[in-house]
């Protein structure tokens, strides 16, 4: 018997004539505690590769653990996976968030192999972590998207207010399919970091500051004026720069029509910055998997080592109130008719 406290235990089970005694606390055949399987679980989704672990165990508690057995052990969570991919969702989302992190999957040869994060605002203010899916690699078509939206669909979700990705293609068609009535919102952030790398670093400070009247403009056209000045000031150096701002126009404007809390909900990243690091913690150690089910297997323990629930879900991390008042008057015609949000 394996115990996490103390290492390895011989237990001698007692016998009785007729072989009826049933031992309570270790079963009869049992080799392990559960404590020990949490504990592995839990150094998993944290990056250490099963090689670690078995040495961790060893060093810490002078115990043989094979890679193997932890392997076995991790794999029992592919149908709670499965389960979690397939729970029910709100009705209404006042803002999805879609992001992709890179994994190296070995598959004949190692290649790089996009994962899809989903993460929900509802109108209570959680953030939750709907969906992760394995893409190609190559940019996904409107079909992958349409599938990945419907299944949210499906899945109880009537409405969605916003849809916030950056330079997904195929994604803001399927989204008029799905979710017509969904506003798709350009990652503000994304389009600042992305604007940075064309510049010399000398630079960056007086173009954040010429990029801010166009990003905290009152009106749409406000920040149309505020960016032909920014073009005119920078076009000449940087005219990759321009060219972004030009084709990322039209999913840049639409928070410049809403109230400032909804902006300050749709321009905040870190629920999808936070959980992006996570991932990259995760899957850096292992260098590579060697199949798409085990890296989509770490991120999902991932997920699941958030909160103590283990459903990722969080409270969203600033005032949420003033921000549902807005949504609430906003969309007032797409409110649920009783609302009781805490």
């Amino acid at each position: 018997m394996i115990t996490d406290n103390v290492g390895a235990v011989n237990i001698r089970v007692p016998r009785d004539r007729n072989g009826t005694f049933e031992p309570q606390l270790v079963t009869k055949r049992q080799r392990r505690l559960s404590d020990m399987d949490a504990m592995v679980l839990s150094l998993f989704a944290k990056g250490l590769t099963t090689g670690e672990i078995a040495a961790h165990f060893a060093e810490v508690y002078g115990t043989s653990v094979s890679k193997d057995t932890i392997s076995r052990i991790t794999d029992r969570v592919v149908d709670e996976m499965n389960t979690w991919m397939a729970r029910p969702l709100e009705p209404i989302y006042a803002a999805v968030f879609i992001d992709a992190i890179v994994v190296k999957v070995r598959d004949g040869q190692v290649r790089n192999q996009p994962y899809y994060a989903a993460i929900g605002v509802d109108l209570d203010g959680h953030k939750d972590i709907l969906g992760i899916w394995p893409g190609q690699g190559d940019g996904e078509s409107a079909k992958f998207w349409f599938a990945c939206l419907t299944e949210l669909k499906n899945r109880g979700v009537k409405d969605v207010f916003f849809m916030v990705c950056d330079g997904l293609k195929g994604l803001p068609d399927s989204i008029g399919s799905v979710f017509p009535a969904a506003k798709v919102q350009t990652c503000i952030i994304h389009l600042l970091r992305n604007s940075f790398s064309y510049a010399s670093k000398r630079h960056w400070p007086e173009i954040a500051a010429n990029l801010r009247p166009v990003y905290e403009a009152s009106t749409p056209a406000d920040a149309e004026r505020a960016f032909e000045q920014f073009a005119e000031k920078w076009g000449k150096a940087y005219p990759a720069m321009i060219r972004l701002w030009r084709n990322a126009w039209t999913e840049f404007i639409p928070f410049l029509d809403y109230d400032v809390e909804i902006r300050k909900v749709l321009c905040s990243t870190n629920a999808i910055e936070s959980l992006n690091a996570r991932f990259r913690r995760a899957v850096r150690a292992r260098g590579h998997f060697p199949n798409e089910q085990a890296a989509l297997k770490t991120l999902y323990l991932t997920v699941r080592s958030l909160d103590p629930k283990g459903t990722g879900q969080t409270r969203w991390g600033m005032r949420w109130k003033p921000a549902l008042n807005a949504f609430a008057v906003t969309f007032a015609d797409r409110m649920p008719a009783a609302s009781t949000h805490q």
